[in-house]
């Protein structure tokens, strides 16, 4: 097996380089106002709500964020392992927690960083919001039959570059399934997505939304590659291991979505000009705590936690 591919790697850091560059042109007129990030012992003495931990990282730089990840699990007695990585594309460090055991390992993983300039609580505090939450659930009862790996990952916006090097370092046989999140924050509609071909861990997943009323192409959506967006699921997927992007969307904007989306040239234009929601705040100064619905991260949670239970 191929651990790591220069072409591709190349290619990961030019798709990088580019998002940077059309990150500064979108956010260059936009005058919204900083936010003030909350106090780190507030957040660690709160509320286990997936809201009240997005707050954890939105409006911290990117150091800022990785050490708040690694300062909220310290603090909460949640063991977890660190791995640290460094290249000419940039350095981090990613943190796993396990919980349960068996044979074969779900991993379910949520990039710890942002963009400059953007607050980054829909991208993507939330889905590390919910994944602590998800923790919290867990601990009391974890899985018997199965691994449950949740990973918060650094330079997701650097071309996946913190996965890309954890996909290498671990042996990745017993990973049945990747799930990576991203923009969990707001909508009522939940997309699987890079999803070309099925395979049993896609009709686990699947499986597991209908049980719980999530019918397909109405509560769901299972979608091929999508051309202009990716996460931290493309570093498994070259690796063999069956590796899917997690995301909420509003129903009603199905086809604005499906259009944007799916049609490179058009979606180039339309990150400088109008962008259906969610992105419509992604990557830009707007992308904050208040935009967040907490229906959509309930949605969220719930929906992992019948992936969990599916795959058991």
């Amino acid at each position: 097996m191929n651990r790591g591919s220069p072409l591709r790697d190349a290619a990961f850091y030019l798709r990088g380089r580019l998002t940077k560059h059309l990150i500064r042109l979108a956010v260059a007129r936009d005058r919204t106002p900083p936010v003030a990030p909350a106090s780190l012992d507030e957040v660690v003495r709160g509320a286990r709500t997936p809201l009240a931990l997005s707050r954890l990282l939105e409006g911290r730089s990117n150091a800022e964020r990785q050490s708040a990840v690694a300062r909220y699990l310290t603090a909460r007695g949640i063991p977890f392992s660190v791995h640290r990585f460094a290249s000419s594309e940039g350095a981090g460090e990613n943190f796993a927690v396990d919980l349960g055991s068996g044979d074969r390992t779900l991993l379910l993983a949520a990039h710890h960083d942002a963009v400059d300039a953007s607050p980054g609580a829909n991208d993507n505090a939330a889905a590390v919001g919910i994944l602590l939450a998800l923790i919290e659930r867990l601990a009391a009862a974890p899985p018997t039959t199965l691994r449950l790996r949740l990973l918060f990952t650094a330079a997701e916006e650097r071309g996946f570059l913190g996965a890309r090097h954890y996909a290498r370092d671990v042996e990745v046989g017993p990973i049945a399934g990747v799930l990576s999140l991203e923009l969990c924050g707001i909508g009522d509609s939940i997309v699987i997505w890079d999803a070309a071909d099925e395979t049993p861990f896609l009709n686990t997943v699947s499986g597991s939304l209908r049980a719980i009323g999530l019918s397909r192409d109405e509560g769901h959506h299972v979608v091929g590659r999508i051309p202009m967006f990716g996460s931290d699921h493309r570093a498994f997927a070259p690796l063999g291991v069956p590796a899917y992007g997690f995301t909420l969307v509003p129903a009603a904007n199905a086809e604005a979505l499906r259009q944007f989306v799916f049609s490179p040239v058009r979606s180039a234009i339309r990150h400088l000009i109008r962008r259906p929601v969610p992105f419509d705040t992604y990557h830009t100064p707007r992308d904050r705590g208040s935009t967040l619905e907490p229906p959509a991260l309930a949605l969220a949670l719930r929906a992992l936690e019948a992936v969990i239970a599916g795959a058991r």
